[in-house]
């Protein structure tokens, strides 16, 4: 029973291993959305700055044609971008209820193991107490045999 127990508590661990580098990767995966998010703004930011500079100097229809649907592939760019967030928040809330419950799990194995070890603690101490009282009502029947 004890290796049993053993092994599950090692296999717990390592699930919870597994659970924390899922975990470490999925908030890394977010934390990399988000930077992408802010070098397009940025990027958005800067071309239409861009854009306000060379229409000081005049800009043919087509140029501003141009320029225009460039900033609208932007703005589309961007919008599919921000709609990817739920994604990337979502996974990183599952890998957390994940790892949550493999180390629960763990907790549950390391409880029972040391209840059992208590368990087998008292028994022992117990058993103890008895052959002590059995030897000690033994000596007394022997003195009082030898009286």
């Amino acid at each position: 029973m004890d290796n049993a127990l053993d092994f599950l508590l090692e296999q717990a661990k390592d699930s919870e291993q597994q659970a924390v580098l899922a975990l470490n990767k999925a908030r890394s995966e977010l934390e990399d959305y988000y930077n992408q998010v802010r070098q397009i703004e940025q990027y958005r930011l800067d071309y239409c700055n861009q854009l306000v500079e060379r229409g000081k100097g005049g800009l043919t229809a087509s140029e501003y044609g141009h320029l225009n649907r460039f900033l609208t592939q932007l703005d589309e760019t961007l919008t599919k971008q921000k709609s990817a967030e739920s994604h990337f928040k979502q996974q990183v809330e599952d890998c957390q209820d994940y790892w949550h419950n493999t180390r629960k799990q763990r907790r549950s194995y390391e409880w029972l193991i040391d209840k059992k070890a208590t368990e087998k603690q008292l028994q022992e101490q117990r058993l103890e107490q008895k052959q002590m009282d059995e030897f000690s009502n033994l000596l007394f029947a022997r003195r009082r045999s030898a009286r």
